[in-house]
């Protein structure tokens, strides 16, 4: 009965570890060789949010990081792997970190240039109107 009960679940798993593309295969599948099924599928995916989220692994993610608490059993592997994991995350800020300044980077010379043309655009402006009153 256990197994009957967990199939659905495995199959939720093991279409999120493929994307959103599987869960797209999945109810096309359905709706080609029994209408019901694929829009079920397509129910459960408006209704959990696979459709729009682009992120079917987030749900996979929060599994994962709460079952990585779990002990071993051995001290030495629990140690070593509680160690990994904060290194990882410390990694993770890090890099995010890093592609935040990169984006302000950017985004600050893409203003700098646009200030600079503009001030360019109203220099030229200025010249030409200096011109024709010098002319007239």
């Amino acid at each position: 009965m256990s197994s009957v009960a967990t199939w659905p679940s495995q199959a939720e798993t093991w279409l999120d570890e493929r994307g959103k593309g599987a869960w797209i295969a999945a109810m096309v599948l359905g709706f080609i060789f029994f209408w019901p099924v694929g829009l079920a599928l397509l129910a459960y995916m408006i209704w959990s949010k696979r459709m729009f989220s682009g992120k079917c692994a987030s749900k996979r993610a929060t599994y994962n990081s709460r079952h990585a608490f779990r002990s071993s059993g051995n001290m030495a592997f629990d140690s070593y792997k509680a160690e990994t994991l904060r290194r990882l995350e410390e990694e993770q800020d890090a890099f995010e970190a890093f592609l935040q300044r990169l984006r302000e980077a950017k985004d600050k010379a893409e203003f700098d240039q646009f200030m600079d043309d503009r001030a360019k655009r109203a220099k030229d402006v200025n010249e030409a109107d200096e011109d024709k009153t010098v002319e007239a």
